[in-house]
């Protein structure tokens, strides 16, 4: 008898283990996440990461405050001959008509075509002024300078004007008018044209290099002296 109730005590305690070890299992089982589970039909269900909505910032567009509006008459509508009808702005932003300040006066008539931000355009316009003085004594002609500058930028044009002091008058296009009447449309400067006496182009010539302005004087003499 002593020994079967030895016997019954240890299965006792074999049998405790066992049943606290799987109330642990079963715990464990009940804290840990589940990573798929079983819909009704038998098809499985894989949880998915939760994505969140980044916001988006959308940065506001630039004003732009600096534009060109062609102003320009078609060619049609322009006066094509010599001295024109387009309207032409000083230093001093005084505006007046082509017609009323490039002369006609049986001489023959330089104009010179520059940009603000041509380069080319103020060698030419330098190389010239340092000769123009002799030019003058040599023979009897007009010569203007005429910016093709936007209107943007006017205020560089009145500087440049007040700061080279040109000894000839210079003019900006306010339109931007020539291009629509003269012969390649001025493109690429700097760009002469000498007009004869009778306001005829005789000469143009287009870019420069050092030696050009003498090249132009030699037609300006030849067409004075006719």
């Amino acid at each position: 008898m002593k020994n079967i109730f030895c016997l019954l005590l240890i299965a006792l305690l074999f049998g405790c283990k066992s049943e606290n070890n799987t109330a642990a299992n079963q715990t464990k089982k009940a804290v840990t996440p589940a990573k798929s589970a079983m819909v009704p039909n038998g098809a499985k269900v894989v949880s998915q990461p939760i994505q969140t909505k980044r916001d988006t910032i959308i940065k506001p567009r630039a004003n732009r405050t600096r534009y060109s509006v062609n102003r320009a008459r078609p060619a049609t509508e322009i006066q094509s001959a010599y001295p024109y009808d387009i309207d032409l702005k000083d230093a001093a932003s005084k505006t007046v008509k082509s017609n009323q300040i490039l002369a006609k006066n049986d001489k023959p008539t330089v104009l010179l075509f520059w940009l603000t931000t041509c380069f080319p355009c103020s060698m030419e316009m330098k190389a010239i002024k340092e000769k123009y003085a002799n030019w003058q004594s040599e023979a009897d002609f007009n010569l203007y300078a005429i910016s093709t500058d936007f209107e943007s930028n006017f205020p560089k044009f009145i500087s440049k004007v007040n700061e080279n002091k040109w000894p000839w008058e210079t003019y900006n296009d306010v339109n931007r008018e020539f291009r629509q009447i003269l012969p390649g449309g001025l493109n690429g400067l700097p760009q002469t044209f000498v007009l004869d006496k009778n306001g005829e182009i005789a000469y143009h010539k287009r870019k420069y290099k050092p030696g050009d302005e003498d090249i132009l004087f030699a037609k300006v003499k030849e067409l004075a002296s006719k």
